[in-house]
């Protein structure tokens, strides 16, 4: 079908996710032969060429390399000051000639020719099925391993025992459980052409732009020129920001205006303040948190922008000048654990020979404080959850419901689920069988090595019901929106309230509940990206599967050896200022004083300061309804519909370790590409947009290695003002009056 009928028949970007079983008979007809969804109609080929071979030598042996050589980067990036993810996507493009290089060179002969056992390692031309195989080994690799952070916080900020093992049992567990709960809710989040996952957008319209050949128009480019084209120039400017003028990162020129006031570079500072007026040129700072702003649908953007903007720059500043929980005595933006005067806290005098919270101790050091700002996120957490639940409920349970009972009807869906219906499904017992097994691992882990994860048994079964309760509404809203409401508040919120003083069972409670959850979200993203390119699901079971267990080995086998081998790793007080300072790590740490040491009874509860921060939960499940209230009195205005609730209060779910710079950046970047170019340039969004995204961040990756390598390892580094970040030194004092801090000047 060509352009113009599309652009016709489709009307809206995703304006409404109407199942087809809720349209008239004829218009659902119409629309089996193409996907409502007029992204995925612009991007998503509506063939199959089921003759292309798919488990061949190249794909085994592309497929492992990508993801052993991604999970060793990521895993070596993380612990530095300025994490790098290095995506798929880069494998996804530096395959290709590899790929080509073996069709032409591997030797076709056939062995064992009329056997059941013939086969060849050259079966033709590099084909795109194998590489979209490749791909998902390499998302494997790609994707973070959440479980190291309990190996790091034990091993390195708390200075206990954990072995090589035990640590392994907990990465698999956690790695592969996420499989169960895709394969329960694949029928409700792969199959409806609703669910459409956009991120997987920016690889399928990549994987044309490789493997199609197409004609140059006079005067333009195919896909293929301009890939290169942005990938080189990608490639060439990441020099600056990575290396040579660091500045461009988060370029807060407000600090410039007013070098020794704290309150302008509370506003303007884009990394430890507001950001007000702060210019980000850095796509990895851009793309860090949030993903490509390319890929996001502009309601989506939207709504995180509204989110953003509410809590930075009107409920943080308003919070933080009425002195909310005292909250003049620490930084305006900050993660830290403070005492009562604003000092750093002590954790190490609270802890006991067990390993447990020593209430004495706790007592005589005094209540712990966090910013206001981290104490408002946590609430944001709280409400989004809430909101995500009634939302689903609200805006989803029909769809639900329908798809429940068309799902043993065998009822017609769109091109794509009737093309993927010739291959052999994944029998449902292949999941329970994984589930149950994981859990069973789960269980005798936290068993015989109680005295190292510190969890009973029953906390591996809680935390399995509170993953498999959250999997489905988590999983529309990303299918949706590619926004994800995160999981972990309430997973360290419930564990620390039934079993407290406890920092290691806490720990080990959140990536069970959280990142199961969170797993079952990529596999389940993988399907979709499988299904679009049609790729056999079995085949596509067996490589998630086998990616999962070698990206978890190598990502653990790497942190190990940085442990052991990089002294102060880890340690931001480090006289020596080391690079290695793990960012994300801190934040893993701190939740786990916060809600597993102390506990949320002490913090958020009864016997804490934030009690306060509890009411999130209700406002979270109020907001939605007014929303499911106003489109029900206006059901013509489809704006209404589109204001997404637990996108726009979760909005900033990952701040901190995000900062304001990386909001704003990337607010700016998705409204001109989803909303002004999709609007008023929508042939160019639609040749362009995605493979634009992809080029980006191939670029950026390569240039951050090869500067890592030539540079990096050789402590090799540019020291002048250019450097300095975003140059405000200030934007973390405090400004109560008596608060003494080292390199703030103390108010009066």
């Amino acid at each position: 079908m060509d352009e113009e009928s599309i652009s016709h028949e489709i009307q809206t970007p995703l304006l409404s996710n109407v199942p087809s079983s809720s349209l008239p008979k004829q218009e659902d007809e119409e629309l089996c032969d193409e996907s409502p969804i007029r992204q995925v109609a612009l991007t998503v080929p509506t063939t199959d060429d089921e003759t292309l071979p798919v488990l061949t030598f190249r794909m085994w042996v592309l497929g492992t390399l990508s993801c052993v050589v991604l999970s060793f980067l990521n895993m070596f990036f993380s612990y530095r000051t300025e994490p790098l993810t290095i995506t798929a996507i880069s494998a996804q493009i530096a395959v290709v000639p590899l790929g080509q290089l073996m069709a032409a060179k591997i030797t076709d002969r056939i062995f064992f020719p009329g056997t059941r056992f013939e086969f060849t390692l050259n079966p033709g031309s590099f084909n795109v099925k194998e590489h979209v195989l490749i791909t998902i080994f390499a998302n494997s690799g790609a994707g973070s391993v959440y479980a190291i952070y309990v190996v790091t916080g034990v091993k390195i900020f708390y200075g206990r025992h954990i072995t090589f093992f035990v640590s392994l049992l907990v990465v698999v567990t956690t790695q592969i459980l996420g499989f169960g709960w895709a394969g329960i809710f694949r029928r409700y989040l792969v199959e409806p052409a609703a669910m459409w996952w956009p991120a997987n957008l920016v690889q399928v319209s990549l994987f044309r732009a490789l493997h199609e050949k197409e004609k140059r128009s006079k005067g333009g480019l195919t896909r293929t020129q301009f890939f290169l084209i942005v990938f080189m120039c990608s490639f060439a400017f990441y020099v600056f920001p990575g290396y040579l003028f660091r500045m461009l990162t988060s370029f807060s020129w407000i600090c410039w205006i007013f070098p020794k006031s704290v309150l302008p570079q509370q506003l303007g500072s884009g990394l430890h303040g507001l950001g007000i007026g702060a210019i980000g040129l850095d796509w990895s700072s851009i793309s860090a948190y949030l993903g490509s702003p390319l890929a996001s649908p502009w309601f989506a953007t939207a709504n995180v922008a509204v989110g953003f903007s509410l809590l930075m720059y009107v409920v943080t500043p308003i919070s933080y000048w009425l002195n909310l929980y005292e909250a003049k005595k620490f930084p305006i933006f900050s993660d830290g654990l403070f005492t009562s005067s604003g000092q750093a806290y002590n954790v190490t005098a609270i802890i006991d020979s067990n390993f447990h919270l020593d209430y004495v101790a706790y007592e005589r050091e005094g209540p712990l404080h966090i910013s206001t700002f981290f104490a408002l996120t946590y609430g944001v957490g709280f409400a989004a959850l809430s909101a995500t639940i009634v939302h689903v409920f609200l805006f989803h349970g029909r769809e639900i419901w329908e798809q429940s009972k068309s799902s043993f009807k065998g009822k017609k869906m769109d091109i794509h689920t009737r093309l993927m219906s010739k291959y052999k499904q994944v029998p449902e017992w292949w999941f329970s069988c994984i589930l149950v097994a994981n859990i069973a691992l789960a269980i005798f882990a936290c068993e015989y090595y109680n005295d190292q994860l510190q969890l009973p048994w029953w906390g591996v079964l809680l935390a399995c019901v509170i993953a498999f309760f959250f999997t489905l509404p988590i999983g529309i809203i990303t299918a949706i929106t590619n926004q994800a409401p995160s999981l972990n508040i309430i997973t360290e919120y419930i564990i620390g309230y039934i079993y407290p003083g406890y920092p290691v069972a806490n720990m080990c409670f959140k990536v069970l509940g959280w990142v199961s959850m969170s797993q079952a979200i990529t596999f389940l993203q993988d399907f979709k990206l499988g299904h679009y390119m049609k790729i056999p699901p079995r085949t596509m079971f067996m490589t998630q599967i086998l990616g999962t267990l070698i990206a978890s080995l190598v990502y653990l086998i790497t942190a190990w050896w940085l442990m052991e081998t990089i002294p102060e790793i880890c340690d931001t007080a480090s006289s020596g200022g080391t690079v290695w300072t793990c960012p994300m790590d801190h934040i893993f740490y701190d939740a786990s004083v916060v809600w597993g040491l102390i506990g949320p009874r002490r913090t958020f509860g009864d016997l804490g300061t934030y009690a306060m921060v509890n009411w999130f939960f209700l406002l979270g499940a109020i907001a939605p309804v007014f929303v499911w209230l106003a489109h029900k009195a206006f059901p013509n205005q489809d704006w209404i519909r589109l204001i997404n609730m637990p996108v726009l209060i979760g909005a900033t779910g990952q701040m901190p370790a995000a900062t304001a710079i990386n909001y704003s950046a990337w607010i700016m970047v998705g409204f001109l590409s989803g909303f002004v170019v999709y609007r008023y340039r929508p042939d160019w969004w639609q040749r362009h947009n995605y493979v634009l995204s992809g080029a980006l961040d191939a670029g950026l990756a390569f240039m951050g290695v090869l500067l890592y390598l030539c540079l990096g390892l050789e402590n090799i580094s540019l020291d002048w003002w250019g450097n300095g970040l975003d140059g405000c030194p200030y934007a973390s004092c405090p400004t109560a009056q008596g608060i003494a801090v080292d390199g703030c000047p103390v108010v009066f």
